[in-house]
């Protein structure tokens, strides 16, 4: 294992911090694996699936049976991780802007397109060679103004040139889930069912440009864009994991996640030897549906939230889902599911406010455009 601490530009004086990777097996043969935890630095569970993870490539290494090269960031938000304020942990959204950690990474598409015109050409794996080399060139090639910005450069570059990039989050209570690009649905079906998911959910453009699909997005976009004449392979495939919830701190459960993930990793190349019987018998929970299906429900009012409805039960269409109790006027209301679907999310929280989103709810049919993440 080789591992480089990336420094952070300073965001005060008198202050420091550092970006750590950890490196397995061989980066000449070119083939290359990205993995990283807690990108909202208050979503813990990631963070021990790292650890696990470590500790199983660390051995895979030893035996020779990584094939490539697996990059692993154990800690992908050291600013977030110093965010506390009065006791709480404030890690999903950078306190100095208000943006979210996952939001607003640089969507290379637009840039490429005239850099590559000319140079393209018959050959899909020149292609491809030629793409990395001019999105990593632009990458390095703008100066990072703050510790944010810097932090972000530095995902996306270690990711940019990954065969594999699967970025480790949790929800607030949640069951397992995945997002990903919907060219990218047949890949993603093999992750989902080994982590035992219960919803996959495909997006072409989810809007505010999340990480994962900074660095996937470009090859289908410009496949389309010169056409078979000059053939872009998908030569990245990459997803959000959602590893349940927030409170899920459990060593088990972050081994069996872990021993999914390297097993995924095992069918598609990248890790040599016998596979994980335990993980290989797991059922498909799930089939593919689209963001654009998923129902954010809101609470009309403020009150108090009692739910009716767990993570990972399927609720009707016009079933109610929980509901809101105003304790100064006594106003009660039923939240409601317009269509049915899987209620796959929901908040913590036992009070609501009036427009906040309470609970997700995955249904089949696409409805919604435009911005489709929460904040």
């Amino acid at each position: 294992m080789r591992t480089h601490l990336h420094p952070l530009t300073l965001a005060s004086a008198g202050t420091a911090r550092h970006l750590r990777s950890l490196h397995f097996g061989r980066c000449e043969t070119g083939r290359k694996v990205y993995i990283q935890a807690s990108l909202h630095a208050d979503e813990v569970p990631p963070m021990l699936v790292a650890q696990a993870l470590r500790e199983h490539l660390l051995a895979l290494e030893s035996a020779g049976l990584i094939g490539g090269e697996i990059v692993l960031v154990p800690m992908a938000n050291p600013i977030g991780l110093s965010q506390e304020m009065q006791g709480v942990l404030c890690g999903r959204f950078d306190m100095a802007t208000g943006i979210n950690f996952n939001r607003q990474y640089r969507h290379l598409t637009a840039e490429l397109i005239p850099l590559l015109a000319p140079m393209l050409g018959p050959d899909p794996l020149e292609n491809q060679r030629l793409i990395r080399s001019a999105a990593l060139a632009l990458l390095g090639g703008q100066a990072a103004q703050t510790q944010t910005e810097r932090l972000k450069q530095l995902l996306q570059t270690l990711a940019m040139d990954a065969d594999i990039v699967l970025d480790l989050h949790c929800d607030t209570q949640a069951v397992m889930h995945v997002y990903t690009g919907t060219p990218l649905a047949a890949a993603a079906a093999p992750l989902a069912r080994l982590l035992g998911a219960q919803a996959l959910l495909l997006s072409r453009d989810s809007g505010d440009d999340p990480f994962d699909e900074t660095v996937a997005r470009i090859w289908w976009e410009l496949a389309e864009h010169f056409g078979p004449a000059r053939p872009v392979p998908l030569a990245c495939f990459a997803a959000t994991v959602e590893l349940r919830g927030e409170l899920q701190v459990e060593p088990q459960l972050a081994e069996q996640d872990a021993r999914a993930l390297l097993e995924f990793l095992r069918q598609a190349g990248h890790i040599e030897g016998a596979g994980d019987a335990d993980a290989q018998a797991q059922p498909a929970l799930c089939e593919a549906t689209p963001l654009e299906g998923v129902e954010p429900i809101t609470a009309p009012h403020n009150g108090i939230l009692v739910f009716c409805k767990q993570p990972g039960d399927m609720v009707s269409a016009g079933e109610a889902v929980a509901e809101v109790i105003d304790p100064l006027t006594d106003q009660r209301s039923l939240l409601c599911a317009s269509a049915a679907g899987r209620l796959f999310a929901r908040v913590s929280r036992s009070y609501a406010t009036a427009g906040m989103r309470v609970c997700k709810v995955a249904g089949t049919q696409a409805f919604r455009s435009g911005k489709l993440l929460s904040l």
